[in-house]
This record gives structure tokens, sequence and C-alpha cells, in this order.
């Protein structure tokens, strides 16, 4: 029998943290809590979660802040920002900082568990490192054989470019900056700036794109970085 999916619950509401608690845990979830943004990153931290539900308006550090630190350190567990009423820039700004999804306040329960069984299944679906075959449009990604196909044919990827496309799955839905991934791909640090990150995006895009110059897959983040969202 698998294990209980984890769920962290950044929420200061405490009607809603009890509310949301006792209906996750009825459905075989099991539920830590938090109930400002600080508390809560200290939890998202500490690792081993499945989910994060984490509301925007929070005390002492508010979503949108835990949001960034989280995706920051290389933390890719799936996020489902909840906002209030209205407020678009929230959502939108949410997503960019590599929040998965969202709802808006007020929502009904079954929404709520509908969004996360759907996040969940995508995160079983996400390749492991060294693990197995990735698919995303018409792409797919074999990571064991390092072999990359669209639309069934062969996809000539550099070995660079191949490494770089492994990290940005292995970080889906996170805002990854230059930095890092000269760092963790290239294995350079305190680099100058340099538009060696942008030119293998530039190529990523153009062999695995529909449309290279409004790309799908491979998002630019202005002023943060790229995020991959296949």
């Amino acid at each position: 029998m698998s294990a209980a999916p984890r769920v962290l619950l950044i929420e200061d509401e405490a009607g809603l943290r009890l509310t949301l608690t006792d209906r996750l845990g009825s459905e075989g979830y099991s539920v830590e809590t938090a109930s400002d943004g600080e508390a809560g990153l200290a939890r998202a931290e500490s690792g081993g979660y499945d989910l994060i539900v984490l509301d925007v308006m929070l005390p002492r550090m508010n979503g949108l802040d835990v949001c960034r630190a989280v995706r920051q350190r290389g933390i890719t567990t799936p996020i489902l920002m909840l906002t209030a009423r209205g407020q678009v820039v929230d959502k939108v700004v949410g997503l960019k900082l590599g929040a998965d999804d969202y709802l808006t306040k007020p929502f009904e329960t079954i929404e709520l568990m509908a969004r996360l069984e759907a996040l969940l299944r995508r995160r079983r679906s996400s390749p492991q490192p060294g693990g197995d075959v990735y698919r995303f449009g018409e792409i797919v990604v074999d990571v064991r054989r390092a072999e990359v196909t669209r639309a069934g044919e062969p996809a000539d990827l550099s070995a660079r470019e191949f490494k770089l496309l492994r990290y940005f799955i292995e970080h889906r839905g996170a805002t990854l900056s230059r930095d890092a991934l000269l760092s963790h791909v290239w294995g350079y640090d305190d680099m100058p700036l340099t538009r060696t990150v942008d030119v293998h995006v530039a190529g990523l895009r153009q062999k695995l794109e529909s449309n290279p110059k409004a790309p799908e897959y491979i998002v630019t983040v202005h002023g943060l970085g790229y995020k991959f969202i296949g």
C-alpha cells in the first residue's frame, strides 16, 4: 500500500485551515499546516511534501515571497496558490514565480481536490534523475538513452542542450535564473554576465518549439530567468 500523499497547507485563516485539514484527511492525504509565511517556508524547506497549498495573504511573509523563496531553494514540489477574488495580478505573478496552479477564494472544496489530484498525477509522471521517458506536446525525451524526438523524428540536440533540457524538466515549474543554470548545467560559479544560457535556450526553442518566437514550453520570466512548463 502506497504512503499517503503529504500536503503542506499554509493558511492563516483558522476556520479554513481546519476545514481543509479535515477534508484532505478524509480523502487520504497526510496534512501539515502553518499559519504564517515564515513558518510555512521553514516547513517547506524540511522537504518530503508532495503538494503545497499556499495562501497569498499571509502574516510575516506573504505567499508570493514564500513561493519565490521555495523555488529559489530548488524545491520543485507543486504549489497551488489561493488568491483573493479579482486579484489577477497575484495570479499572474504567482505563476511567474513558480506556482503550478491557483484557486480564487471563495472556492468549493471539490474543486480544490480536483486541482490537487491533477497536480499529484502530473508530479508522479515527471521523470526522476536518471529515470525514464517524459512527454510534452510532440516531444518525447528518453532520459536514460539521452534521446529526444519531435513528432517521431529525432531532434538533433547537442550534449549541452540535452543537459539543459533535462535540468529544465527536472525543475518543471520553477523559475530558474541564468546564474543557477550556469552553475548547475555548465558548472560555472561567479561568472560575469554572459549570453551562454540565452544562446542555448534559443537553440532548444528552435529545435523543440512550434513557434520559437512565441515559446510554449521554455518561457522567459522577465527580470528573473526561464521556466519550463511542458
